[in-house]
């Protein structure tokens, strides 16, 4: 049984089947992820470019030129690159950026926000990182960096080494780790379970020990963040119940009821204002010379 811990097939198996990884509920539950953002798109642009979200993602960008990530000349490949919050900064910076998104209000979102870049360029690919074929496009260790921040192609270990190969230096993978916190979801879902609200979220655990057992380089990160997000009250009660189809809880007249009247109590103004976050993980792998040892893995 002790040897299961090193047993590479065994952890892989585990994060394709665990039920409570956000790719498998999503699944279960029916809900596309290339369409979960339609109805919130301008809302989460307005929040990835606002003061607090450009903060946020400077202190990730210096702490990938900390690590010795340079984006000036380089060749990057954004996956779930949403409305550009990185796209355009990497690109700013001197990268040529080829920016995934299937989303459409985010891609359209993203090609208006690539016009702001007088350096580097932005090419955007609307499909899914899983439909393209890596081979036939040309992406088999093309990019000098992969970049995927928090994305629901990293869904699997597959879709890790799908990442990673398309890396000819870097490859940067971040997921939620362990805890999160919802200012809004957390107190409607105790109201509809009667039950303490509890977080499942194991694909870190599995990222971090695959790639160790694999042999690869890396380096990787903790923190706890939060961000203040804003919503009408119809997008907000959207969101809630977006949210409770994709943790397979009831979205019936009941939950609709235990909704309405929670925000309308609580948000009077009409207007949603809450805390969002929790810890996340971040992993900057070293692609070069390391596939030779994930093969002997």
């Amino acid at each position: 049984m002790t040897q299961d811990i090193f047993d590479a097939r065994i952890w892989e198996e585990a994060w394709r089947t665990d039920p409570t990884t956000f790719a498998n509920r999503t699944k279960k539950a029916g809900v596309d992820p290339a369409r979960s953002f339609d109805y919130k798109a301008k809302d989460f642009n307005e929040q990835v470019f606002s003061e607090e979200g450009v903060r946020r993602r400077e202190r990730i960008i210096g702490w990938l030129e900390a690590q010795g990530v340079d984006f000036d000349g380089a060749s990057v490949l954004d996956v779930g690159a949403a409305s550009g919050g990185f796209s355009v900064p990497f690109a700013e910076r001197g990268a040529n950026v080829t920016a995934v998104e299937p989303n459409v209000p985010l891609g359209e979102l993203l090609a208006e926000n690539a016009k702001r870049v007088e350096d580097g360029s932005i090419t955007i690919v609307r499909e899914t990182f899983e439909a393209i074929d890596l081979e036939a496009a040309g992406w088999r260790n093309a990019f000098d960096i992969v970049f995927a921040s928090m994305c629901p192609a990293v869904r699997d270990w597959q879709s890790v080494e799908d990442l990673i190969s398309c890396a000819s230096r870097y490859c940067y993978i971040s997921l939620i780790a362990g805890s999160s916190e919802h200012g809004l979801m957390d107190p409607i879902k105790q109201l509809i379970t009667n039950r303490k609200v509890e977080h499942h979220h194991s694909e870190m655990g599995y990222l971090l020990q695959l790639l160790y057992l694999k042999g690869y380089s890396y380096t990787s990160l903790v923190t706890r963040e939060m961000k203040t997000v804003e919503m009408s009250m119809e997008d907000a009660i959207q969101e809630v119940m977006t949210l409770l189809r994709q943790q397979l809880l009831p979205v019936d007249e009941r939950s609709l009821s235990i909704v309405t009247d929670y925000l309308n109590r609580t948000y009077p103004d009409n207007k949603v204002v809450f805390q969002q976050g929790g810890r996340f993980g971040k992993v900057l792998i070293q692609t070069r010379d390391q596939n030779m040892y994930s093969k002997q893995a």
